[in-house]
């Protein structure tokens, strides 16, 4: 069971948007960011096209539908900026391969102790990371790339603890 709030917002924009921009869509939402990722056709290429001949035709059909959509996409993101008090960032997939158009870089305030700063710096000495900001960023994606099963089963515990929250008393 998803957050009543997330389900609002999802099924708004999978209303909102044009019927034929996407062949799906996926619109995650957090505290400060709704991402709508669609998926667009892969483009038709003769069947002898080597992989670069497909990769060019994905970059092109990835840009035109950018720039052609440009002025709807602002419009809708404003209007659910307006409703949900989120950004919202677009992207697409196309033939294997994710495009993000814009993706908010949240500022988050941490209090680390000595031995995790030095984690940081030793990313930020060897070139690894530019800064501690970017090396935690990139310590973030590691570990999410590593636990991806184990968060997934914890996202789903916190669904059904929020389930069991909202059957018990006061509860929705």
């Amino acid at each position: 069971m998803s957050d009543p709030i997330e389900a609002e917002i999802r099924g708004w924009m999978t209303g909102r948007l044009p019927s034929g921009w996407f062949t799906s869509v996926e619109v995650s939402v957090d505290r400060d960011e709704v991402l709508v990722v669609g998926v667009l056709p892969e483009p038709e290429v003769a069947g002898d096209a080597d992989e670069a001949e497909r990769a060019a035709a994905v970059a092109g059909r990835v840009r035109g539908f950018r720039e052609d959509t440009r002025g709807r996409r602002i419009e809708i993101a404003r209007e659910l900026e307006h409703r949900s008090g989120r950004r919202v960032s677009w992207g697409v997939r196309c033939g294997g391969r994710d495009v993000l158009f814009t993706t908010a870089a949240v500022p988050v305030m941490t209090r680390l102790r000595q031995p995790e700063r030095q984690v940081l710096d030793t990313l930020v000495d060897s070139g690894v990371a530019r800064s501690r900001s970017d090396a935690l960023a990139w310590c973030v994606r590691l570990v999410g790339r590593n636990s991806e099963a184990w968060l997934a089963d914890l996202r789903e515990a916190l669904r059904q603890v929020e389930q069991v929250r909202a059957q018990g008393p006061g509860g929705a």
